[in-house]
């Protein structure tokens, strides 16, 4: 039996080098990074200042002032690049058709800003004076659940929290419930919304860039010495084929498939050699039924962290063989910073960018050259080039693995 076809119809993108899709697709061609001095949050006490924030965002634009006091960082990063998802892919969503869209997203640590103040204000008010709006924030589902309250989307809405992998395995839920035939269209989105509370998590780990080098993102760069945390949401419009042409909707691309392991070894580290990784890209490749030689880019899940970058250079050496070093790899990473679980949605976002403009993102701040990071990652400046394939991959420390291929729509 044929599987259904699987299209994307529709981007919105919040993000930190640019605000709407043209506006990032604009930046990732330009090389234009997101990366600033963080002014949500007092930063002397840490070594390290900077991070991918946005800074110029006005949700009232996108979502109008009512209602928007109800609504924490998160949930206004992830409506607002859902109403632009919904405006670019035409979609119209009434009481006819609610029943056939979903919600499915992505994220993480999204609520913890939330918890960190409510947890204050109970031992610091006490129980019987703490502020009451502030507990329904710090659900992990509270932001997903407002795309569907302000939008009245009423088929399914559910949250994947995975860590790296989490946008990835969004869509992979999403195009189930597509292909079984359960639903016809789902908004599949990504967020993290950065706070004190994140920032010092990460930051205590150990994982950021400026605690023992440059502050500087730069995947595959000898130099690099970890992550600048970085936020936002992207959310695309996914459907069945039948349905996007059923409504005359523009399609951008078609989902090929999806490969996701899980590498059980140990919490917060690399498992040597990215076996999963490895089997992730396999499955998707496999899955899509596209030859190694077909892929024209590979969007890395490369994030400056030393053993990451170069634990996924070999796992696509591995893969692809002496291809390897015939295929473009770029991370967009170098200009918006690790956003965790909303680093997929950006790379697709950024793939079909790649499809409709013609070009591939670079990987800025690329100048020291790592033996262990030998493929050819575009540096510093775009390629043009047409690009009807794409391999994206996500991954971390922790487990979770997961791939895509995405395709030009024909």
């Amino acid at each position: 039996m044929n599987k259904r076809r699987i299209v994307i119809t529709g981007v919105g993108v919040i993000a930190p080098n640019g605000i709407g899709k043209e506006d990032f697709w604009s930046a990732l061609k330009e090389g234009r990074s997101g990366i600033k001095p963080v002014t949500r949050f007092d930063t002397s006490a840490f070594k390290c200042k900077l991070a991918g924030e946005i800074n110029n965002f006005k949700p009232a634009q996108f979502l109008g002032s009512k209602g928007l006091r109800s609504l924490d960082r998160t949930s206004r990063l992830l409506c607002s690049a859902a109403k632009l998802a919904i405006e670019d892919s035409g979609l119209c969503i009434n009481d006819r058709s609610t029943d056939d869209i979903g919600v499915c997203t992505g994220t993480t640590l999204s609520s913890l800003w939330n918890i960190a103040e409510f947890d204050r204000e109970v031992i610091k008010e006490g129980p019987l004076f703490t502020d009451a709006a502030l507990f329904p924030g710090t659900v992990i589902n509270a932001a997903s659940s407002q795309v569907s309250i302000r939008f009245n989307i009423q088929g399914f809405n559910t949250t994947v929290s995975t860590g790296y992998s989490s946008s990835i395995d969004a869509l992979e839920y999403a195009i189930d419930f597509i292909r079984l035939g359960r639903i016809k269209a789902v908004l599949v989105g990504g967020v993290e919304s950065l706070s004190l509370a994140n920032f010092t998590g990460f930051y205590r780990l150990g994982f950021f860039a400026g605690i023992n080098g440059e502050e500087l993102s730069c995947p595959f760069d000898k130099r690099r010495n970890g992550i600048i945390l970085s936020e936002g949401a992207a959310v695309i419009v996914v459907e069945d084929e039948e349905y996007a042409r059923e409504r005359r909707a523009s399609i951008y691309a078609e989902i090929k498939d999806t490969g996701n392991s899980f590498d059980a070894y140990k919490m917060g580290k690399y498992k040597p050699g990215a076996e999963g990784l490895k089997e992730s890209m396999k499955m998707a490749l496999s899955n899509s039924e596209l030859d190694i030689r077909e892929i024209d880019y590979i969007s890395a899940s490369a994030n400056s962290v030393p053993e990451q970058d170069r634990l996924e250079t070999r796992a696509i050496k591995d893969v692809f063989g002496k291809y390897a070093y015939n295929i473009p790899v770029s991370s967009i990473k170098s200009m918006i910073g690790e956003s965790f679980s909303a680093g997929g949605l950006f790379q697709i976002a950024a793939s079909i960018g790649s499809m409709v403009r013609g070009f591939i993102p670079p990987t800025m701040n690329y100048e020291v050259r790592d033996d262990f990071c030998d493929l050819d990652y575009v540096a510093n400046r775009s390629r043009i080039t047409r690009i009807n394939n794409v391999l994206i991959n996500n991954y971390g420390p922790g487990g979770n693995n997961a791939s895509l291929v995405i395709s030009k729509y024909h």
